[in-house]
């Protein structure tokens, strides 16, 4: 390599932009991502600073995909917005894009290029330093968060950080406040009251600095909704939401999702209805519909019992399975709608594409390295009464409590093995595996002498099983 783009290579790792926020394309469908990107754009809400986030972002993902002439435009177009909307104080909100530029001209080979915007980015360092090295300009913080927060939900932990630093430099700005607020809003456990809710806290924060973000009341109905905490409230905020922003497909995504769980289903759909015309492509919309089918579907059969409506509920089957591919198809990756989808496949007596579709769903986990606690729940519930297959059902609950048993998946798992467990030595109380499925769930869950009592009981039975004499050694040791 040349010693002089050597250097210049050495200067680029250095800079805050896309392409060195460790954003892995393997966690993110790029298809996906691509239309909504586009569709913010599209849509605009009069945002041109979100507008050049957006175009900025785009021109990381058109590189992904191998487009670098769509790069430049989309960071062309950025610029352009930024200016527009700053006016002559915009080059603090030109670092990522200038970052970007940069980078973009090095790997077309563009070296001169690529140097002029390292140097005008070091004019701007010194019309506008930081103070120290380590810490960077707010606008670069924040920019740097709703990348994160559009790109993967496993990123949402470092947009909450992102969001953070940028509010310790900038406490009363509107974009690092909403942005914080959702960033808690989707890593914030669901188990405070509305008062110690940090989510909820930050929402009122946000709203106040900007009464006219109708997303962030949505989210805080949303949120009071589901900690039962000031339901009127809640209602009021959504209903003031989507007066304010009727044909906001945001907004009415997340005031359809309001109703569905408040159980006004068929708002919910009406509303998830006039937001897909808006934005044909939404995986989340499709998925939302298919949600609320299911809800209609499991409705009827409570009400009836099945009897009688076999044909009424087969069609809302066909109409969640409609709605699940539709979700799948737009978003390859998206791991919940394709473990639905395998469900729905087996409520419909369709195994092999049953089967097949946990099968890809694991596969597409294991590969972005999501959470497989759900599909092994769902999978063993498959197993158990649509396969009919104890076995494997047995082993995906067991993998599924290992992965946490304080989960509601955890939980779930541990009852339907002890249910099984306990519906065996009903009828052989000399079932050794059942003993041992026993002590497996009181290990689980930290109950460590009930579980040595389980292990004993079953090398009594079966004295040569390693298994159980493997977990007996462990206890033991571990009681002492």
């Amino acid at each position: 390599m040349n010693p002089s783009h050597d250097r210049v290579l050495t200067t680029l790792r250095k800079l805050e932009c896309h392409f060195t926020w460790t954003l892995s394309k393997e966690n993110v469908d790029l298809s996906d991502l691509q239309t909504r990107l586009e569709d913010e754009i599209e849509l605009d809400l009069g945002k041109k600073e979100g507008a050049a986030r957006s175009h900025c972002f785009l021109a990381y993902v058109r590189y992904l995909q191998g487009s670098s002439d769509d790069a430049i435009a989309n960071l062309v177009q950025s610029e352009e917005l930024a200016r527009e909307h700053h006016g002559e104080d915009c080059e603090p909100f030109l670092i990522v894009t200038y970052n970007n530029y940069a980078w973009l001209h090095y790997h077309r080979g563009e070296y001169p290029q690529c140097e002029s915007y390292l140097e005008k980015l070091a004019d701007i360092m010194k019309k506008f330093p930081t103070g120290a090295p380590t810490v960077l300009h707010p606008q670069v913080y924040g920019e740097k968060g709703w990348t994160f927060l559009k790109f993967a939900r496993r990123y949402n932990d470092k947009a909450k950080e992102c969001f953070k630093r940028a509010l310790e430099l900038e406490p009363d700005s509107s974009e690092w406040n909403a942005g914080y607020a959702i960033a808690l809003y989707r890593t914030e456990k669901e188990t405070a009251g509305a008062e110690d809710s940090e989510t909820v806290k930050q929402l009122r924060r946000a709203i106040e600095i900007n009464p006219q973000d109708a997303v962030l009341k949505v989210l805080l109905g949303l949120r009071l909704n589901v900690l039962k905490d000031e339901c009127e409230e809640g209602e009021e905020l959504v209903e003031d939401a989507l007066e304010m922003e009727p044909s906001n497909p945001h907004v009415i995504r997340y005031v359809g999702k309001y109703y569905r769980q408040l159980g006004s289903v068929d708002r919910a759909i009406t509303l998830f209805k006039r937001a897909v015309e808006r934005t044909q492509d939404a995986a989340f919309l499709h998925h939302q519909l298919a949600l609320c089918y299911k809800r209609k579907k499991l409705d009827l059969f409570r009400i009836t019992w099945g009897k009688g409506k076999s044909c009424e509920i087969s069609q809302l089957n066909r109409q969640i399975i409609y709605h699940l591919e539709l979700a799948t198809t737009l978003k390859a990756n998206f791991i919940f709608a394709k473990t639905d989808l395998a469900v729905h496949y087996g409520e419909s007596n369709d195994m092999v594409r049953a089967e097949e579709m946990f099968q890809a769903t694991f596969d597409a986990a294991r590969a972005n390295h999501e959470p497989l606690q759900v599909i092994h729940l769902y999978y063993a519930q498959f197993q158990q009464y649509r396969n009919k297959c104890e076995t494997l059902a047995i082993k995906h609950y067991k993998d599924c409590l290992t992965l946490g048993p304080e989960t509601y998946q955890g939980e779930k798992s541990a009852s339907n093995l002890k249910k099984i467990a306990e519906k065996r030595l009903a009828r052989d109380h000399q079932d050794a595996e059942a003993f041992g499925i026993l002590g497996f769930v009181h290990k689980a869950k930290g109950e460590r002498r009930q579980a040595l009592e389980c292990f004993e009981k079953a090398m009594e039975i079966d004295c040569s099983n390693d298994e159980y004499l493997s977990a007996h050694c462990e206890l033991s040791l571990s009681l002492q």
